[in-house]
């Protein structure tokens, strides 16, 4: 008869117990591609769909990134695509006070990193198809769909190279600021409220070998329930948020660790 260690760490089906697989030292991520699109939103709004005690952040500035991930080690180095939208969030907790991004939502293509990121991370991902980006006349366009309804296009124009300093002054401005943070909650069975209801903090670590600056423009889609029955609520909530004034907008390849041993994932306080 199976039976659980109680020190043990599972995933379901928890009966079916995963060994590590030899040679996988590291959750890397490598050859990576990201275009990342920020802009201000109206302070209130955003503030709406930020849970207690996460406040916004200085400026309301809201980033979606696109993130072709064609080399992951945990996968036998397979890949998935992503999309997620985060906002510049301040969590102001009992223990921790930390200043970073938190999780609005992540679009995988891929079901394994789905099933990973929420159940132990809190990450709220859901699926979309996300096909490779584009790149034509110098134009970089990627887009999200789900039930054949477009969900958002994405894209970056008029790029310029990022010299390598400047990159390095970018990462060292970002040290105290990365804290990608996200909320885990797991209903009751069989009844109402939660049987877990947490913030969490999943730090990375992110090398970037080549950037690119530029004008970048997000365009979300409206839809109905039919169009999109599980997720037209997300896609119209975000489309609702007034873009104020877009930043500039990045283009960065390079690789990220999401197993960083100094600093794990854990639950905030």
């Amino acid at each position: 008869m199976f039976e659980f260690d109680p020190n043990g760490h599972y995933k379901m089906p928890a009966h079916f117990p995963a060994p590590r697989p030899e040679g996988v030292p590291s959750l890397w991520y490598h050859d990576q591609l990201a275009m990342a699109v920020s802009f201000v939103t109206d302070r209130d709004r955003l503030a709406a769909y930020l849970p207690q005690p996460f406040e916004v952040a200085e400026e309301a500035i809201v980033t979606v990134t696109y993130v072709r991930n064609p080399n992951v080690e945990w996968l036998a180095g397979r890949g998935y695509n992503l999309i997620t939208v985060s906002a510049a969030a301040v969590f102001n907790g009992e223990v921790d006070q930390l200043e970073g991004y938190f999780n609005l939502v992540t679009w995988e293509n891929l079901t394994d990193p789905i099933l990973t990121g929420r159940e132990m991370l809190g990450i709220p991902k859901i699926f979309a198809d996300i096909p490779d980006h584009e790149v034509v006349d110098d134009v970089w366009r990627c887009s999200a769909s789900h039930f054949g309804s477009k969900i958002v296009d994405l894209q970056i124009a008029n790029t310029v190279a990022v010299t390598a300093e400047e990159i390095a002054a970018y990462m060292d401005a970002q040290k105290d600021k990365d804290h990608p943070m996200g909320w885990r909650y797991l209903p009751n069975v069989g009844a109402m409220g939660a049987a877990i209801s947490e913030p969490t903090l999943f730090p990375q670590e992110n090398h970037t070998t080549e950037a690119w600056v530029g004008e970048g423009s997000i365009d979300w889609q409206h839809l109905t329930w039919q169009q999109n029955p599980t997720q037209f609520h997300i896609v119209n909530a975000l489309a609702d948020l007034p873009i104020l004034e877009y930043r500039p907008a990045f283009i960065h390849k390079g690789s990220s660790n999401l197993l960083v041993l100094d600093r794990l994932p854990r639950v905030l306080r």
